[in-house]
């Protein structure tokens, strides 16, 4: 595969992912907040969010093939990252927590945040509160934090 095929296939990866995130966090969370009945919205926005669970993750396959043969593709060694130049070694601990961030919300918080608004409101504990305040603002620091991973690979297509 032509560098320049790797290149296109991981730009169209990686804004799958932050096209998606800003568009849940910026359009389809909020309107859904505004809304003064829920039901039939609450199923369209889990529907819509379990849907594009399937994309982020495809698009992390994606970036985590393309990405090593990118590394290899600059002439740059996997197992030598001290070589790396600094701006993808910043990207790529940026693109670790970000994923980490991802599993926790798909694998932890969002199964526990279905099983708190199952309950009804005067039931929930404190904790349950938190989390549900945690889940409201994980997506958007992984929302500022995928635009940090965006601006570290510009800077280092730049240097």
């Amino acid at each position: 595969m032509t560098p320049f095929t790797l290149v296109w296939i991981h730009l169209i990866a990686a804004i799958s992912w932050i096209g998606g995130t800003i568009f849940l966090s910026l359009v389809l969370a909020p309107s859904y907040r505004s809304l003064v009945s829920k039901p039939d919205a609450g199923v369209l926005f889990r529907t819509t969010a379990k849907r594009f669970r399937l994309v982020v993750w495809g698009a992390v396959a994606l970036l985590l093939l393309t990405g090593p043969m990118l590394i290899l593709s600059h002439g740059w060694s996997l197992f030598e990252p001290a070589r790396w130049p600094s701006p993808l070694g910043i990207k790529l601990s940026l693109v670790a927590v970000l994923l980490l961030m991802t599993l926790a919300h798909d694998l932890v918080l969002g199964p526990r945040v279905r099983e708190i608004l199952a309950q009804m409101p005067d039931k929930r504990t404190a904790a349950d509160r938190s989390i549900l305040a945690a889940a409201a603002w994980l997506p958007r620091v992984a929302l500022l934090l995928s635009l940090a991973v965006l601006f570290a690979a510009v800077v280092l297509v730049r240097s």
